[in-house]
């Protein structure tokens, strides 16, 4: 905000307008970011009460344009990972959010955004499972989970193992599943990842 508060003091004081353009695009970059907190924040609420927040898609695609605009394509990676999770959690439409899921994707590899992509790529291994399809969604948790131990995402990790648990009971390999579980439970304990526990006591039920 330093730079627009020099454009305002540069315009208002020296009569120079040029760069009022630059103020604009720094003022859009500020709430593209904004909205996209306020939308995680509502998702947030979504987990908890399972009722569909009325703005947090709007508040998503408003983002999404903004870091268009102002061309951030990581900060447009992350809001179009939001817009693919929000169909995909929250409305149970896999046909709509797996193109958001793979633009995500596809700007999080473009911009090394490793933690981005691990995410999209979480969503796409969720959608491939749901279809049907366990070798992909298989290789898709896979690969986000290498990424989330490479940045040192320990509850995320663990988070992707509760869905290899289950790809695991899927395709009749109980032993892996076991190891798996044994795992999830150390890192999940360790990073105080207490809804992600519990998911494990869950997954562990089926073994």
């Amino acid at each position: 905000m330093r730079q627009v508060d020099e454009l305002y003091e540069r315009a208002v004081f020296n009569g120079d307008y040029a760069e009022l353009p630059d103020a604009d695009r720094a003022l859009d970059a500020v709430e593209a970011r904004l909205l996209l907190q306020r939308g995680r924040i509502l998702h947030c609420r979504f987990l908890k009460s399972r009722v569909e927040p009325v703005e947090e898609l709007a508040y998503f695609e408003r983002a999404a344009g903004l870091f268009r605009e102002v061309g951030d394509e990581r900060g447009e990676a992350e809001a179009q990972f939001w817009i693919g999770c929000f169909h995909q959690v929250v409305r149970d439409d896999n046909a709509t959010a797996v193109p958001c899921l793979t633009a995500a994707a596809d700007l999080a590899r473009k911009t090394a955004d490793d933690l981005t992509l691990s995410y999209a790529l979480r969503h796409l291994g969720i959608a491939a499972q749901m279809s049907g399809d366990l070798p992909k969604a298989r290789a898709l948790l896979e690969e986000s989970t290498t990424l989330r131990r490479t940045l040192g995402f320990t509850a995320g990790v663990a988070a992707n193992l509760v869905g290899l648990i289950y790809l695991a009971i899927a395709e009749n390999r109980p032993e892996d599943a076991q190891a798996l579980a044994n795992e999830a439970e150390t890192l999940a304990t360790t990073s105080g990842a207490t809804a992600i526990t519990n998911q494990i006591t869950t997954a562990r039920a089926h073994l």
